[in-house]
C-alpha cells in the first residue's frame, strides 16, 4: 500500500513515498481506507527525531500521522461493532502505540478506536477533528472547572486554541482569549466572551481585566511560565509540551497554581469520548478547521508550512 514515512530522522525532506504490505483486520479490528490525514504538530515532533527513543529496536519506515478519515473497509473475524462497511468514518490513532500512523492508504484499528465521521462533513474536514478534539476536551475534564468559570486560552487562533474556546463556550465556561487584529472575528465566531490583545504581555493584558486571575489558562501557544500571572490563587494553568520537547518549558507553579499537562493517548480508544466529539462538531459546536488539502506527495511541504506557522486550521493530505 501506498505511505508516507521514513528511514532516518530529520527535516521536512526526510519524508518520501513507501511502499508498504497491507494490513488486514483481526479480531476487534477493523480497517480504514484512509482519504485524509491530518498533519499535526505531534507528526513534525516524531519526523524530527525528537521521540527517536520510543523507536528503539523498531525497524523503518517509520509512518507518522496520529488523524484519519476515511470510510470502513474491512471488519475482523468476530469484531463487534456498529460500523458497516463503506460507512464514512475518522479516527485517532497512534504510531507509537499499537495502531500505525495514519499517513497510509490503509490503517487497522481496534474497533472502539473509529467512530463515524459527523455528518455533512467530508473526509478533509473530519481528519481535523480526533486529536486536536479529544486534546481540548480532555483538557476540560482535567479542569472540571463549574459553569461561568473563567478560562483564558493563548493561542486561540490555532486549532487546538479555537476547540477549546468553542468546547469551553459550549461547557458554560467564560472563554477569554487572545488574539491579533486580523484574528478577532474569527476567535469571536469561535465563542470567546473577551479578547485580549496577542503578545509578550498577555497574562498582563488578562490580569488587568481579571484583577483576582482566572481560574484557568490553556497555552496552547507555548508561552510558558510568564501565563502564570494571569492565573487566580488555587488555579490551573495547562500546558501541551513538557521541557523535554521542542518549544516545552520547565514551570512550576509554586503552590499557587496546578499546572497540567493533558496527555490525549489516554483518550486513545475512548469510544465516548471521540463520539462526543462527532456529536459536538454535527451540532455546530465544534468547526472543523482545515487550512488546505495537499496529495499525499506533498507531506515534506505541509511539515514545511506548518513550521513556518500562522496557519488557521490543519494542513490535511488526501489518499
Amino acid at each position: 500500500m501506498r505511505a508516507v514515512g521514513l528511514y532516518e530522522f530529520g527535516g521536512p525532506a526526510v519524508l518520501r513515498a513507501v511502499d508498504l504490505p497491507e494490513p488486514h483486520a483481526g479480531p476487534g479490528e477493523v480497517r480504514v481506507r484512509v482519504h485524509a490525514a491530518a498533519v499535526n504538530p505531534a507528526d513534525t515532533l516524531l519526523r524530527s527525531g525528537v521521540l527517536a527513543h520510543l523507536f528503539a529496536g523498531v525497524p523503518a519506515p517509520y509512518v507518522p500521522g496520529m488523524d484519519i478519515a476515511g470510510v470502513i473497509d474491512e471488519i475482523g473475524p468476530g469484531t463487534e461493532t456498529a460500523l458497516s462497511p463503506g460507512e464514512p468514518v475518522m479516527a485517532m490513532t497512534h504510531p507509537i502505540g499499537p495502531a500505525t500512523g495514519g499517513y497510509a492508504e490503509y490503517v487497522v484499528l481496534p474497533a472502539g478506536w473509529v467512530v463515524r465521521a459527523p455528518a455533512g462533513a467530508d473526509h478533509p474536514a473530519a481528519a481535523t477533528l480526533p486529536m486536536n478534539g479529544l486534546t481540548a476536551l480532555l483538557t476540560l475534564d482535567r479542569l472540571a472547572l463549574a459553569p461561568g468559570s473563567v478560562l483564558a486560552v493563548v493561542g486561540a487562533a490555532g486549532t487546538l486554541g479555537g476547540y477549546l474556546v468553542e468546547l469551553g463556550r459550549q461547557a458554560g465556561l467564560t472563554v477569554v482569549a487572545d488574539a491579533a487584529p486580523a484574528d478577532e472575528d474569527l476567535i469571536r465566531r469561535s465563542g470567546a466572551a473577551d479578547i485580549v490583545a496577542r503578545g509578550s504581555d498577555v497574562a498582563e493584558r488578562i490580569r488587568a481585566r481579571y484583577p483576582e486571575g482566572v481560574a484557568a489558562v490553556a497555552d496552547a501557544a507555548l508561552a510558558g511560565p510568564r501565563l502564570l500571572h494571569a492565573v487566580r490563587d488555587g488555579g490551573r494553568y495547562v500546558r501541551f509540551r513538557t521541557a523535554g520537547e521542542p518549544g516545552g518549558q520547565e514551570i512550576d507553579g509554586g503552590g499557587r497554581v496546578t499546572v497540567l499537562t493533558p496527555f490525549v493517548p489516554d483518550y486513545a480508544g475512548r469510544t465516548d469520548k471521540l463520539d462526543r466529539i462527532r456529536l459536538l462538531a454535527e451540532s455546530g459546536a465544534l468547526t472543523p478547521r482545515v487550512a488546505a488539502a495537499l496529495p499525499a506527495a506533498e507531506a515534506p511541504e505541509a511539515h514545511r508550512r506548518l513550521e513556518a506557522g500562522g496557519l488557521r486550521g490543519r494542513l490535511v493530505l488526501t489518499f
